[in-house]
């Protein structure tokens, strides 16, 4: 494992109508990435098949308006399958890169869709995949809850690389889930760009002695296409996300970002020996922790709604 390496966050807006196009922009900054010498790179939360930011896709309570339905309908036409062209594209550039990538898409499993994070192996491809557990707010109405069968971590030669997406983390059982796995590389793909997301962050960082990379869209309404629903207006220049990424390092320092300025790729070169330094004080899932006033219990199981015996 080397002691250091460079990583990267990517902030860039989704092509909402089209994640094909959005698959191959992805694949081509993940290329300049990798050309910079990075080799983790982590994108923003909903990436491929868009964060439909201001839509309420006609769902006043008691009843839903036609013109939901057929927003949704669209939504769902644009979503991805694990095994579609599209992860097929990043694969491609994981593999010409050697980088190990973390991408945010909206999955579509039939009638449901997730808001999901993919893993890339350089070496291996397609690693794996996590689903939110818990949308947030009107989330709810377009995104299934994932279960607890897609919150792995993954040993690299890097660290060990775990995500979590946007509010979830929040959710402080979720977090030590993942420091009890031994996360070093803790991504945070997301659409919050409010000026208290890194904060917590450095949060984040500090608790687990982990690196943070957190990703957001830097996005405007003119992105979308006219039929979009914008509770923020249709000026085309209006900043639907504002980004905001950043890397942190296992003191709660910030090595790059927070970045509102526009589409960019930042870095930061990441001593994999901070973490275990920071863990000389503070190991909240070990030396620090009180198992006997304090369990966690996680349910590991996947919960699908039918089940053949």
């Amino acid at each position: 494992m080397p002691s250091s390496f460079k990583a990267a966050v990517v902030q860039i807006a989704s092509i909402p109508n089209d994640p094909l196009a959005t698959a191959e922009k992805a694949a081509t900054k993940l290329r300049e990435a990798a050309a910079k010498g990075a080799r983790l790179v982590v994108f923003p939360e909903a990436l491929i098949g868009g964060y439909p930011k201001g839509a309420s896709f006609g769902a006043p309570i008691g009843f839903r308006k036609p013109e939901g339905r057929d927003a949704f309908a669209k939504y769902h036409s644009r979503a991805i399958e694990i095994d579609g062209p599209e992860v097929e594209i990043i694969a491609e550039a994981a593999a010409e890169t050697g980088a190990f990538v973390v991408v945010g898409v909206i999955e579509r499993d039939k009638g449901t869709l997730y808001c999901t994070v993919v893993y890339f192996d350089g070496e291996k491809g397609l690693v794996g995949k996590h689903r939110k557990l818990m949308p947030t707010a009107a989330e709810r109405l377009i995104w299934g809850f994932g279960d607890g069968s897609t919150m792995p971590v993954f040993e690299t030669d890097l660290g060990t690389i775990g995500a979590v997406i946007c509010w979830e983390n929040y959710m402080p059982a979720l977090r030590m889930h993942m420091y009890a796995q031994g996360v070093s590389l803790y991504c945070a793909p997301t659409a919050d760009d409010r000026d208290t997301w890194v904060p917590s962050m450095q949060h984040i960082a500090l608790e687990g002695r982990t690196f943070v990379l957190t990703a957001c869209q830097y996005i405007k309404r003119g992105t979308f296409d006219d039929n979009h629903e914008s509770a923020l207006g249709d000026d085309p220049e209006t900043v639907m996300m504002r980004g905001g990424s950043a890397i942190i390092d296992p003191l709660g320092n910030v090595l790059a970002g927070p970045d509102f300025t526009g589409e960019t790729i930042i870095y930061a070169n990441l001593d994999m020996d901070d973490v275990m330094r920071g863990k000389y004080d503070f190991d909240v899932t070990g030396h620090y922790a009180r198992p006997d006033v304090f369990e966690l219990v996680v349910d590991t199981r996947a919960k699908p709604a039918v089940r053949k015996v």
